[in-house]
C-alpha cells in the first residue's frame, strides 16, 4: 500500500488573532509549532514512511512541513512547493477580523462569503499592497493566474490539477516500496483535495471542516484507489479540533 497524508498547517498567527488570513504571509504561533511537530510525532509511531513533500508556498505551512519533518527525523525528504497548494484568496477580507467583519456586514452575508462554494469575497482593488504580482513568490506565475479573490470552486480549479499534474507521480513511483507522500497545506486547499478524493458533492464540501496538525492518512492501492482512510491519533481529538473551527466567530 502507499499512503498519501493531508496535513493542515499548525495554529497561525491570525489564527490566533480571529482574522481572515488567505495568502498573506504570517507565522505559526507557539501552539502552532507544538502541533507541527506533534504530527510528526503521529507520523513517526504510525510507522509512515514519508518519502517527498509537497506545500504551498506560504511559511504556515512549510515551517509545519519542517517541525514535523524534524521530529521524524526526516530532514532529507525532497520538497516540492506550489502556489496551487495556497490557501484560498479571501480578496479584500484579508487581514480583518472575523467578528468585526460579522458586525458590519452581517452574519448571512459574511457566512456566504466564507462557505459559499461558488461566491467570492470582494476583490482585492487594483495597486492594492495585499496582492501578490509583487511578491517574488510568485515571479514566475502567470499574473493572469493570480487571484485577488477566490471561492473554494475556484481553489478546486487550481489544486486538482496540481494533485494530478505533480502528486499522482510521486504517488505511482512510490507503489513499489509503499512509500508515502506528505502533502502540507491549508484548509481550504486541503478541501479541495478531499472532494476531488472522497468525491463529495459541492454542497457538502462547504460543511467539511479539516483541524489544524492533524494529519489526514489515505491508504492507497498500487491503482491508487482508498482502502481506507482517516486522521492518525485520538479520533475525538480530531474531532473537537474540527469542531473548534467550524465555531470560528464569522
Amino acid at each position: 500500500m502507499i499512503d498519501l497524508i493531508l496535513l493542515r498547517h499548525g495554529q497561525s498567527e491570525w489564527n490566533a488573532q480571529n482574522l481572515f488570513t488567505g495568502w498573506e504571509d504570517v507565522d505559526l504561533t507557539e501552539l502552532g509549532r507544538t502541533e507541527a511537530s506533534q504530527a510528526g510525532v503521529l507520523l513517526a509511531e504510525a510507522g509512515i514512511d514519508v518519502r517527498i513533500l509537497h506545500t504551498s508556498v506560504l511559511t504556515r505551512a512549510i515551517r509545519t512541513a519542517n517541525l514535523a519533518l524534524e521530529a521524524m527525523g526526516r530532514m532529507w525528504v525532497p520538497a516540492k512547493r506550489d502556489w496551487r497548494l495556497n490557501e484560498r484568496h479571501y480578496g479584500d477580507l484579508q487581514g480583518l477580523n472575523k467578528v468585526e467583519t460579522t458586525e458590519k456586514f452581517g452574519s448571512e452575508q459574511v457566512k456566504i462569503w466564507r462557505r459559499s462554494y461558488s461566491t467570492p469575497p470582494p476583490t482585492l482593488p487594483e495597486g492594492d499592497p495585499r496582492r501578490a504580482d509583487g511578491d517574488p513568490r510568485y515571479r514566475d506565475v502567470d499574473p493572469a493566474l493570480l487571484p485577488a479573490s477566490e471561492c473554494l470552486a475556484d481553489v478546486v480549479a487550481r489544486t486538482v490539477p496540481y494533485y494530478v499534474d505533480s502528486i499522482v507521480p510521486d504517488l505511482k513511483a512510490e507503489a513499489p516500496r509503499g512509500g508515502a507522500v506528505l502533502v502540507v497545506a491549508h484548509g481550504n486547499s486541503l478541501r479541495a483535495l478531499r472532494k476531488h478524493l472522497d468525491g463529495i458533492g459541492d454542497d457538502e464540501i462547504v460543511g467539511l471542516e479539516i483541524p489544524t496538525g492533524i494529519p489526514y492518512r489515505y491508504r492507497l492501492g498500487a491503482d491508487l484507489a482508498i482502502l481506507e482512510a482517516g486522521y492518525l491519533g485520538d479520533p475525538e481529538a480530531a474531532a473537537k479540533a474540527a469542531d473548534a473551527v467550524a465555531k470560528q466567530a464569522g
